[in-house]
């Protein structure tokens, strides 16, 4: 299934998409598309539902975050061998963690802001986990049992708050509008494999980055498994699993970032694609 959250901001409805590609109106038969209707059991009796039998929505709507009410957002750097690579750093001895502040997830079309003070906001398009079950010291062979699905997500990060000032990575991680999601949560039986998918980003209509989950670093089970040793996964959770190389921080000498006015695409094989406008930030 791919499902989705659709209408203005903070009055979403849920959304499953026909075989057709078309918006088709879930309210009928769930609230929301929130941790709750993650169960295994919910997400069987939605996969029963005849959707030709269910209201359009226009095409033309905006497309919110697929999924409301999540409860963290952990994510992994430096899980890509070539993003390793082009930052000059060996690959981790294990997974490094990271929280990103859940006030910045935004749906998948929505602008961009470049905060205040900004000197280096950076794109990184990355493959999303959302937990289904709760996860808590689990193993990588049981981990897919607690995989509700998958999103397109970015990453958006500002280097200048993340490294060049004091304390961790989650001030430069954590700005309104820095964590896009979707369009939409695609459930697993969609997948072939999520070890091996590609994902880019585009800006400005330049190719930045051209990548593939095949060259994770730690794969999506392990990595699962890995957070669920420190923290109990619940559902809804999101875990942004890193980035391929192609990053704005990776071009040295002459490094490229985001600012107001500039435009980016990003995409993950089978999870569709999103598309924003960098903005200033608001009140």
């Amino acid at each position: 299934m791919r499902l989705a959250r659709v209408g203005d901001k903070g009055r979403e409805c849920p959304v499953i998409v026909d075989d057709e590609n078309r918006l088709r109106d879930l309210s009928s038969v769930i609230e929301d598309i929130d941790p709750a209707t993650l169960s295994p059991k919910e997400l069987d009796r939605l996969a029963k539902v005849k959707t030709e039998n269910l209201p359009l929505i226009p095409q033309e709507s905006r497309i919110g975050s697929p999924i409301v009410g999540i409860g963290k957002v952990v994510c992994i750097g430096l899980n890509y061998h070539d993003h390793a690579a082009e930052v000059g750093k060996a690959p981790p001895a294990e997974p490094m963690l990271f929280m990103k502040a859940t006030s910045s997830i935004c749906g998948p079309n929505d602008p961009i802001e470049v905060p205040l003070s900004s000197t280096k906001v950076d794109w990184e398009v990355e493959l999303g986990v959302i937990i289904g079950t709760r996860a808590k010291n689990i193993t990588a062979e049981t981990a897919p049992e607690h995989v509700a699905g998958y999103v397109c997500a970015n990453d958006v990060s500002e280097r200048a708050f993340q490294t060049d000032r004091a304390g961790q990575f989650t001030k430069g991680k954590s700005h309104d509008t820095f964590c896009p999601l979707g369009p939409w949560l695609v459930t697993p039986d969609e997948l072939r494999d999520p070890n091996s998918l590609r994902l880019w980003t585009e800006v400005n209509g330049i190719m930045r980055q051209d990548g593939n989950t095949d060259d994770l670093i730690f794969d999506i089970a392990t990595s699962i498994a890995y957070i669920s040793q420190f923290m109990t996964l619940e559902p809804g959770d999101l875990i942004l699993t890193g980035t391929p190389a192609g990053v704005g921080k990776g071009f040295e000498p002459d490094l490229i970032y985001l600012g107001v006015g500039d435009q980016f695409r990003c995409g993950v094989a089978g999870l569709g694609e999103q598309s924003h406008q960098m903005i200033e930030a608001q009140p």
